[in-house]
């Protein structure tokens, strides 16, 4: 006599409970985290463009917003413009980085701080 295949590794109330654990993460958790790791991808362009100093940084940030709208179709532009030398800006006021702090993102602590002093 054959003996019978055994499926998985646990069972009974263990396999129950495993089944009930990973029915919770694929239905709550790995949802989220996609979630959280999309928003977080798709401001890396709005990111970089800060840390560059790009004059259309306020241009790069709502192309971002709208890529959120659609989907992430115009995320490809964002990420580029945000890596690319603003050649015409540099010939109107001769530096391709924006020395005002004008389009930061905001933070809200610093900002706080700031009206406080």
């Amino acid at each position: 006599m054959t003996p019978a295949a055994q499926a998985s590794l646990f069972s009974g109330e263990t396999l129950d409970a495993v089944a009930n654990g990973a029915s919770w993460v694929v239905l709550f958790i790995a949802p989220l985290a996609a979630i959280g790791i999309f928003l977080i991808i798709h401001i890396l362009p709005e990111k970089i463009a800060e840390k560059k100093k790009h004059p259309q940084l306020d241009a790069i940030k709502t192309l971002c917003l709208l890529s959120l709208v659609f989907g992430g179709m115009l995320w490809p532009l964002a990420w580029l413009w945000a890596y690319t030398k603003p050649v015409i800006h540099k010939l109107a006021y001769g530096t391709d980085k924006d020395e005002s702090d004008s389009g930061g993102a905001l933070h809200v602590i610093d900002d706080a701080n700031r009206k406080e002093s």
